[in-house]
C-alpha cells in the first residue's frame, strides 16, 4: 500500500510540474508577444513618419496646385483624384515632352553603370590579388582621394574638359567613370574580394587559366552581390546627379530629368507644383524598382563588403 501511495504522489507532483511548466510557458508566449508588438508597433510609426513625406508626394501629384498648400494630408479632398498634372507635367512647357529627358539620363546612366563595374572591377582585383612597385603608395593615394571635395575639381575638371570639346555633351558625366575614379566603389569590392578564398583562383591558374580568365569566369561571379551593390549606387547617384549635368550641358534638348525639373520651377511666374511633383514621383520610379527588385543582392553586398578583409 505504502510504494502504491508513493507512485500516486510522484504521478501527482510529475502532474503539478508539467502543469505549472505549461503555465510558464503560456505567460512567457504572452509577455514575449507583447513585447514584440510593442517593438514593432514603435518601429512600424518609426517607418511611417519617415516614409510620409514620400507618401505625400504621392499623394499631393494628384491634387489641384491650390488644394497642395491647404491640406496636410495626402489623400485629396473628396477623394477626386486629379491626373491634369501628370498629362500636362509630361508635355512640359518646352518643344520636348518629358520622354526626351528621362532618355537624355539614360544616355547618361547606362554607360556610367557599365564603364564603373568594369573599371572598378578591374582596379579592386589588381589592389587585392597582384603585388607590384609602388602598390601601397598607389593604394594610399586611392584611399585619399575619398577624402577629396568634388567642388575642388570642378574648375580643373571644367578646364580640362573645355580643351577636349567634349562641354554640352555627355563625354564628361560618364566617360572618367572609365578610369575608376568612383573610388569607394574600388574599395567596396576591394574588402569583398579579400574575404574571397584563394584557393578556388588558384585551381583555376592550375587548370591553365591566365588572369583575365580567372577573373571573368572565377570571380565575377562570387562577386555578383557587391556588383549589383555598385550598379545600384551609381544607377542611383546618377539619376539624381544635378550639379553635373548643369554645369557641362547647355542645349534643352540634352538636359536629363534633374534638369528638366528645375527648368519647370520658373520663378518668374506661378509654378505648377502638381506636374513637379508628378514629375518627381515619375523620375523615382526606375530607382525605387530596381532597389526594391535587387534589394536582397544590394544588402548582401554591402554586408559583406564592411566584414570582409
Amino acid at each position: 500500500m505504502a510504494n502504491t501511495k508513493v507512485e500516486f504522489l510522484d504521478e501527482k507532483a510529475i502532474e503539478e510540474l508539467k502543469r505549472k511548466n505549461l503555465e510558464r510557458n503560456r505567460k512567457r508566449k504572452i509577455i514575449n508577444g507583447i513585447k514584440a508588438g510593442i517593438r514593432y508597433g514603435i518601429l512600424v510609426i518609426v517607418g511611417v513618419a519617415m516614409l510620409y513625406p514620400l507618401i505625400w508626394l504621392l499623394g499631393a501629384s494628384f491634387k489641384t496646385n491650390a488644394d497642395i498648400f491647404t491640406s496636410i494630408g495626402f489623400i485629396p479632398k473628396g477623394f477626386k483624384f486629379d491626373f491634369t498634372g501628370y498629362v500636362n507635367g509630361w508635355k512640359t512647357s518646352t518643344e520636348y515632352t518629358f520622354a526626351t529627358y528621362f532618355m537624355n539620363t539614360f544616355k547618361i546612366v547606362v554607360p556610367k553603370v557599365i564603364l564603373t563595374i568594369i573599371s572598378a572591377v578591374l582596379t579592386a582585383y589588381g589592389f587585392s590579388r597582384f603585388k607590384f612597385p609602388g602598390k601601397k603608395v598607389l593604394f594610399s593615394i586611392l584611399i585619399s582621394t575619398l577624402l577629396l571635395p568634388n567642388v575642388v575639381l570642378r574648375i580643373p575638371q571644367f578646364l580640362m574638359y573645355k580643351n577636349f570639346g567634349w562641354l554640352d555633351s555627355y563625354l564628361p558625366l560618364f566617360v572618367p567613370a572609365a578610369f575608376a575614379t568612383d573610388t569607394f566603389f574600388v574599395f567596396m569590392l576591394i574588402q569583398f574580394i579579400r574575404g574571397l578564398p584563394k584557393e578556388i583562383e588558384e585551381a583555376a591558374c592550375v587548370d591553365g587559366c591566365n588572369s583575365l580568365q580567372t577573373l571573368i569566369y572565377i570571380m565575377v561571379p562570387m562577386l555578383k552581390p557587391a556588383i549589383i551593390s555598385v550598379a545600384l549606387f551609381q544607377f542611383m547617384w546618377t539619376m539624381n546627379d544635378f550639379m553635373g549635368p548643369l554645369i557641362y550641358l547647355s542645349s534643352v534638348e540634352k538636359y536629363p530629368v534633374a534638369l528638366a525639373l528645375k527648368m519647370s520651377m520658373d520663378v518668374s511666374s506661378n509654378v505648377n507644383w502638381n506636374q513637379i511633383l508628378a514629375m518627381s514621383i515619375i523620375g523615382l520610379t526606375p530607382s525605387l524598382i530596381i532597389f526594391f527588385g535587387a534589394q536582397k543582392h544590394f544588402v548582401d553586398g554591402i554586408s559583406a563588403g564592411g566584414v570582409k578583409g
